[in-house]
């Protein structure tokens, strides 16, 4: 009875260290459903000194149906007609955002950093 009981205690500890080890190399693996960290020249750019830096929007969705439209901003939502910070949104489509600041308009690539390549048939 000893005997058994020393081969189930053997069994579990090679068991446990077999999931640990398993464990540690899945750790070191990276999420493949995170998007990538893309940085974009604008970014990675040090203003000169002495000079204001403005925040760089980032778009990161559009939700579309027929009775609103809304834009996902930096992680805020918001609707046509809404500020985000000193911009006013003025118009949300499929691929982007329109934001008015006074006299000046940027858009807001969906997909900023992405090539449309054809594919051929």
């Amino acid at each position: 009875m000893a005997e058994r009981l020393t081969a189930a205690r053997l069994l579990c500890l090679l068991t446990a260290a077999a999931a640990s080890s398993a464990a540690a190399a899945q750790a070191a693996l990276p999420d493949p459903t995170r998007p990538p960290a893309v940085a974009s020249a604008e970014d990675t750019s040090k203003p000169a000194a002495g000079q204001a830096t403005k925040p760089a929007h980032r778009l990161q969705s559009v939700l579309i149906a027929p009775d609103r439209k809304l834009a996902v901003i930096d992680g805020r939502t918001v609707p046509i007609g809404g500020r985000i910070d000193d911009a006013l949104v003025v118009a949300i489509t499929e691929s982007g955002v329109t934001l008015r600041r006074g006299a000046q308009t940027e858009t807001l690539p969906l997909n900023a950093g992405v090539q449309k390549k054809r594919v051929a048939p």
